[in-house]
């Protein structure tokens, strides 16, 4: 499979980022609204990751607003928001075909949905660890690190190669869904960076939010602890020494940070972005699924169910950004 043929549905941000990696070792099909799609057409630019910016000429993808577009593909990525799976699923069932499936979305149990309607099909869950930014029409900025984790399987091997020729750390994750959990775990910041207003590395930079993310963190921990259910360790700590060095002062955390992070000045959380273009944001796949979690083990989540109040009230508008201290007020008041 020299160049497989992989179409990427729902190319947002990370579709894009990802689609525009590939378009040069296979044949690479967009899939998606055409606000996004509109911008491409005089090429797609890929920023961050510690490269230096580069154009994919138009030339070298194709774009299509509508699913029948992945007809054909070995591959399809899925990269939808988690609240429009369902509706993707239902899309890859009616164009049929034998693509392999693979889900790059937040949350956990996206891959389930995918293949209750697909049976037959081949679906894998994967994992995207890194923050992508629509920085500028047709411009795709990467301002995290980490390697793309995609579930062992024989039939992830062509898409390993695939993205390891175009230069995208790669790699075969055993446990899956150990490997979800911990992004879940670092997803949980995306509310409190769309709340404060600030870039990500800012945002980290000061104790007030970084207490925020530890409670959030502290509720899903349990969660997970109680349903007896692994979280991986994809940085450079285990979950729980991570959720505690939060809680460091600013200037040890910082130094960490700049060690271990590799946050660049332009980051951004997927969140901050939705708020930002009026979209519904995925909060409810993230902050929601750890109090649906908790509470089926009797447990509470206040801090993530009011932090998810604030962010729907964010989505109603207008816009405000809450400082640290004033945050960490509203959620410890919950506890």
């Amino acid at each position: 499979m020299d160049r497989p043929r992989i179409a990427v549905l729902g190319a947002g941000s990370v579709g894009c980022y990802l689609g525009g990696h590939l378009a040069e070792h296979a044949e690479v099909t967009l899939i998606g609204r055409p606000a996004v799609l509109d911008t491409l057409a005089g090429g797609l630019t890929l920023s961050g990751g510690g490269q230096p910016p580069r154009t994919v000429p138009a030339d070298r993808f194709a774009v299509a607003t509508g699913p029948e577009a992945a007809a054909g593909a070995d591959f399809v990525l899925v990269t939808v928001k988690t609240a429009a799976t369902g509706a993707a699923a239902r899309q890859l069932a009616a164009v049929g075909g034998g693509a392999v499936v693979v889900s790059l979305q937040n949350g956990l149990y996206n891959t389930e949905v995918l293949r209750a309607a697909l049976p037959g099909r081949t679906v894998l869950a994967a994992m995207v660890p890194y923050n992508v930014l629509q920085s500028a029409p047709g411009t795709f900025h990467r301002g995290t690190a980490g390697a793309v984790a995609v579930e062992q399987h024989p039939a992830a091997a062509g898409l390993l190669a695939v993205l390891a020729r175009a230069g995208l750390s790669a790699r075969a994750a055993g446990d899956i869904g150990a490997t979800q959990r911990a992004k879940l775990l670092a997803n949980l910041n995306n509310a409190v960076n769309a709340l404060s207003g600030l870039p990500l590395r800012e945002q980290l930079g000061r104790r007030a939010y970084r207490q925020c993310l530890a409670l959030c963190q502290g509720e899903a921990l349990a969660a997970f602890r109680a349903a007896g259910l692994p979280v991986a360790r994809v940085g450079p700590f285990p979950a729980a020494v991570t959720a505690r060095a939060l809680l460091m002062p600013d200037a040890a955390f910082r130094r960490l940070a700049a060690a271990n992070l590799r946050v660049d000045e332009q980051a951004r959380s997927s969140m901050w972005e939705d708020l930002r273009r009026g979209r519904p944001t995925e909060v409810d796949n993230l902050q929601g699924e750890v109090v649906a979690l908790a509470a089926e083990y009797g447990l509470r989540a206040p801090v993530n169910a009011r932090l998810a109040e604030l962010v729907h009230q964010a989505e109603q508008g207008p816009e405000r950004h809450w400082d640290g201290p004033e945050l960490l007020a509203e959620l410890s008041a919950v506890r």
